[in-house]
């Protein structure tokens, strides 16, 4: 599940995604096997971390299991 991820809130990507042009038809991140395609990976902290992401909008949005 994509998550959206703030200093001190988690959005679901269908709240801010939806404004970008970038998004999909249903407003979405573009999710591809596995990849996010309007951004790009960030590298993680520690491996207990979830894959995270940085947007085109500059949102970090996280892979969550």
């Amino acid at each position: 599940m994509l998550v959206i991820l703030t200093d001190d809130q988690v959005f679901a990507p269908e709240q801010v995604c939806q404004s970008c042009l970038l998004a999909n038809d249903s407003g979405k991140p573009r999710w591809h096997g596995g990849k996010l395609g309007c951004g790009h990976a960030v590298r993680k902290c520690t491996e207990q971390q979830p894959e995270q992401y940085e947007c085109v909008m500059g949102f970090r949005i996280a892979n969550i299991q």
